[in-house]
């Protein structure tokens, strides 16, 4: 489905766990699922403007944006960021997104969310760093895995059918009412 349909965009068929000669956190197919990236563009949350963090009317300013190769998320904080990889998930087929051992072992937690049947778009990822240390991650690696349910019959109601509010998403996106 990846391949053929368009389901994952960019596409690594294969697990990839360097780059020349560096290392990676390796990001690709995996055993029974896909290995994601993260873009360079990450939103680190910040309490400098004593903002109440309030999901029916979120105040942007929580937030710092930040571009490059890698992120520091502040001690007990966490950070936004979306997949390099756009997807399109088919009407039979429900996907879970977990994080990285590799990560998880540092104390770095991704957040589970599914991504629904018919859904389409980046995925908008939240790294909490639990730890009282700052904590990085990297751009372009490795850093949550999707995981891939397939029903034998179709839902009977997509999150497209629903018009679900972040179809079609592009990049970090916010929460929205």
């Amino acid at each position: 489905m990846a391949e053929n349909e368009g389901m994952i965009e960019p596409f690594a068929a294969q697990q990839v766990r360097a780059d020349g000669d560096r290392k990676l956190i390796s990001y690709g197919t995996s055993s029974y699922g896909y290995d994601v990236r993260c873009s360079r563009e990450f939103k680190i949350f910040t309490n400098i403007n004593s903002a109440t963090v309030d999901p029916k009317n979120f105040d942007e300013n929580s937030f710092v944006h930040v571009e490059g190769d890698q992120c520091v998320i502040p001690p007990n904080s966490f950070a936004l960021a979306s997949t390099v990889e756009y997807f399109r998930i088919p009407r039979n087929v429900l996907t879970i997104c977990l994080g990285k051992s590799t990560y998880a072992r540092c104390g770095i937690i991704v957040n589970v969310t599914p991504l629904e049947p018919e859904w389409e778009g980046h995925v908008t990822l939240e790294f909490s760093n639990t730890t009282t240390l700052p904590a990085k991650i990297y751009a372009n690696e490795g850093v949550a895995q999707m995981l891939f349910f397939e029903s034998d019959e179709v839902c009977e109601t997509s999150y497209a059918d629903r018009g679900g509010k972040y179809q079609g998403q592009r990049g970090v996106t916010l929460p929205k009412a």
